[in-house]
């Protein structure tokens, strides 16, 4: 798992950071942006997680390709703002988190490997940063949607330290679920769109490729 993260965390110090590109573009759709936590269209036999590992690009191009993920949305949690903007979020002053919301069929994968992919995918024992990404909006954590979820993360995250699978102490943020405000439309699939930008082939691509190659077996074929 070291060997994971040195390579990953190699790749990400560079000049380049998510947060750049927050002026890029005008006249952003706010359509996404109600909170789906009240959507009437999710099916009764799924479940869902919420996660932040820095920048939702990463987190998203990530998970979205995991077998029985139905769903991977990139948007903000754990703020006191309603329906708060990219520009806003970035600030650092809205209390966000840029996180993904995860729909996904628990009987293809269960919370367990969700938060197995979630623990070896960034660095946890950062505080407020990854990589070149720094604030509180890119924060290590996981948002609990019931007190299953808030017992297995709060238990891997003890025994990883324990084990000393990291050479620092986990700094992740385990809190209750309480809104999530989906990000403007330009944000979504933005790995899958945007493959070519220069934070998708510096950053994201080596990260995916690694993800690749240790979860293999998990993923969508």
């Amino acid at each position: 798992m070291k060997l994971f993260f040195t390579s990953v965390l190699a790749t990400c110090v560079t000049l380049f950071s998510c947060a750049q590109r927050q002026n890029e573009k005008k006249d952003i759709s706010k359509d996404m942006t109600t909170n789906i936590n009240n959507s009437a269209t999710t099916p009764t036999d799924t479940d869902t997680a919420t996660f932040g590992t820095g920048c939702f690009w990463c987190t998203e191009a990530i998970f979205q390709q995991l077998d029985g993920v139905i769903k991977s949305t990139s948007g903000y949690s754990g703020g006191q703002v309603a329906n708060p903007s990219y520009k806003e979020v970035c600030t650092g002053n809205t209390g966000h988190a840029e996180v993904i919301q995860v729909l996904y069929d628990p009987k293809k994968i269960t919370y367990d490997e969700l938060l197995e992919v979630f623990w070896q995918t960034h660095d946890p024992t950062t505080l407020n940063r990854q990589g070149a990404d720094v604030g509180t909006q890119y924060r290590s954590v996981i948002f609990y949607h019931n007190n299953e979820q808030k017992e297995k993360a709060e238990k891997y995250k003890a025994e990883l330290n324990k084990s000393g699978a990291f050479t620092d102490p986990i700094v992740t943020e385990i809190s209750p679920y309480s809104k999530f405000y989906a990000a403007e439309n330009y944000h979504q699939d933005y790995y899958e769109q945007n493959g070519g930008e220069p934070y998708c082939s510096i950053v994201i691509r080596p990260k995916v490729e690694k993800f690749q190659k240790v979860f293999k077996s998990k993923l969508k074929h």
